[in-house]
């Protein structure tokens, strides 16, 4: 089985300063707060594991008054252009409690050796949210509703001069796509059917040959489609659902948990608190003239 191309570079936010500050998705309770110790614990916990499995991350700093910038997924959209320079689209958060993770992130990828663009920024244009976006096939996924806007996905595709695949999100707690859908290898991928609305949901099971398909109590009480995959290893977090490790194990994967529970408070798991930025356009994603947006039912 062909594994997945990217998922081996990463970058990281360092937990310094997260806490809860306000609520802007259904996890949030500033009443709640984590344990800085054991967060910080946890985080690098599973740093160790993804270099332990033979990936790489790169760790940016977080911003005193931002306390959720440690959600790395979100900082922006990392891809590899064809000339070989890495280049990312950053994200236009649509609560402005988060805006200014980019006004460190801009800077911290441009001496990394990576272009930035955007769709929209300052509360002005199109919202991104990178966690909402995945490469699947012969084309960008992804997610929007809560977060992401529709417009942005056509900016996407002409940014990048690749395919993108929009699904609506309607689920107010998966309010990410990457809550609700997760690709393992080529043909397989976990997915929540009940994130989307009914046409998106018939459209993203039709694109996955072959599909995990998640309950919305597996989706949101164990956050699994929140997982990151480094090879034939699915980094997890803890307390995973038996039956999805079960058909996980018979597909030639290795499950690993790590515990985030500390994250699970600010709504966010594994996938949140990583972000690749090794998709490879041309290898990995092909380039399409002029861009192109196909909504669904996808054909």
């Amino acid at each position: 089985m062909s594994e997945l191309r990217w998922g081996r570079r990463y970058v990281m936010v360092r937990p310094d300063h997260f806490r809860i500050d306000y609520a802007i998705n259904p996890y949030m309770d500033p009443a709640d707060q984590p344990d800085p110790r054991r967060a910080r614990a946890q985080w690098v916990d599973l740093l160790s594991t993804i270099e332990r499995l033979g990936a790489t991350v790169e760790v940016v700093p977080q911003r005193p008054d931002a306390p959720d910038m440690v959600y790395a997924m979100n900082l922006g959209l990392g891809v590899v252009r064809p000339d070989g320079v890495g280049h990312v689209v950053l994200s236009h958060m649509r609560y402005a409690e988060r805006r200014m993770e980019t006004l460190t992130a801009q800077p911290w990828f441009e001496r990394s050796g990576r272009a930035t663009s955007y769709v929209g920024r300052d509360g002005v244009g199109a919202h991104l949210e990178a966690g909402d976006v995945f490469a699947w096939g012969d084309a960008l996924v992804a997610g929007f509703g809560p977060r992401t806007e529709e417009l942005a996905l056509k900016h996407l595709a002409t940014d990048l001069g690749v395919r993108v695949r929009g699904v609506r999100i309607t689920h107010p707690a998966m309010y990410h796509l990457d809550l609700a859908f997760c690709p393992l290898d080529e043909r397989r991928a976990l997915v929540a059917p009940g994130a989307f609305d009914e046409a998106s949901a018939a459209a993203l099971l039709e694109l996955v040959p072959e599909p995990l398909v998640l309950t919305d109590d597996e989706a949101l009480t164990t956050f699994c489609a929140n997982s990151i995959v480094i090879g034939r290893a699915v980094v997890m977090p803890a307390g995973a659902p038996p039956r999805v490790k079960a058909q996980l194990a018979d597909w030639d994967f290795e499950v690993v948990e790590v515990d985030v529970s500390q994250f699970h408070k600010g709504g966010g798991s594994i996938r949140c608190l990583t972000n690749p930025l090794d998709v490879t356009l041309g290898r990995d994603l092909p380039l399409v003239t002029g861009g192109t947006v196909v909504m669904p039912p996808l054909g």
